[in-house]
């Protein structure tokens, strides 16, 4: 890891530290403010990967795994109205999820960074957001799943409701997941200008 890398490193860790504040705070009615500063480690992630490479965006995804794992050991002391503010099933799915999504997102960029600009980054993004939903939802919240916290007593996330508010009858948390999983996929797609526009100040080369 050379000093050119250090931005990546520092944006990672505060996007990871930054989420895991905002998540606390609610957006609507599905949605936390987390939902939308979360996206942005693909960007880095993928930032990274079309500059410096595979390596260095794997060790990038790596410092904000563990950034993620000191915000949720801090969170587990933190006590709300309903008891910790991270839970051990929330901590479990948010590690396994982020250092999921991250490695398979630096994965499936570099298998397709010689196609078009946009198709490594979107292609990479899409795959990998919607695993780290799929698993951190599940993980954390799915009434299959009591048995990692018999003490934690998620009933709430487990309600029987019409999807986003309007659809089939699903528990809450797939609600939950399907909201936050629609707002990824949105970013990933406007993260597309932005990741143009630094990858292409990156690459400049010096007059």
């Amino acid at each position: 890891m050379n000093r050119s890398h250090l931005p990546g490193i520092l944006a990672m860790a505060a996007v990871v530290v930054a989420s895991n504040i905002l998540v606390q705070f609610l957006f609507g009615q599905w949605l936390t403010w987390g939902a939308f500063t979360y996206p942005i480690a693909f960007l880095i992630t993928d930032v990274m990967n079309r500059v410096y490479g595979a390596g260095p965006a794997r060790r990038v995804v790596f410092v904000g795994f563990v950034v993620g794992v000191i915000c949720s050991l801090i969170g587990t002391q933190i006590i709300g109205e309903f008891g910790p503010l991270v839970t051990l099933r929330i901590a479990l799915g948010s590690g396994l999820a982020f250092l999921t999504a991250q490695l398979l997102d630096v994965s499936i960029f570099a298998a397709l960074r010689e196609g078009k600009w946009w198709r490594a980054p979107l292609a990479s993004t899409l795959v990998g957001s919607s695993v780290d939903t799929a698993i951190f939802f599940t993980i954390a919240f799915s009434g299959a799943l009591t048995w990692i916290e018999p003490g934690n007593d998620v009933s709430w996330a487990t309600e029987m409701l019409p999807l986003l508010g309007a659809g089939p009858m699903a528990p809450l948390w797939v609600s939950l997941a399907v909201a936050d999983w629609l707002v990824k996929l949105s970013l990933a797609l406007l993260a597309l200008v932005p990741f143009r526009m630094i990858v292409t100040r990156l690459t400049a080369k010096p007059a």
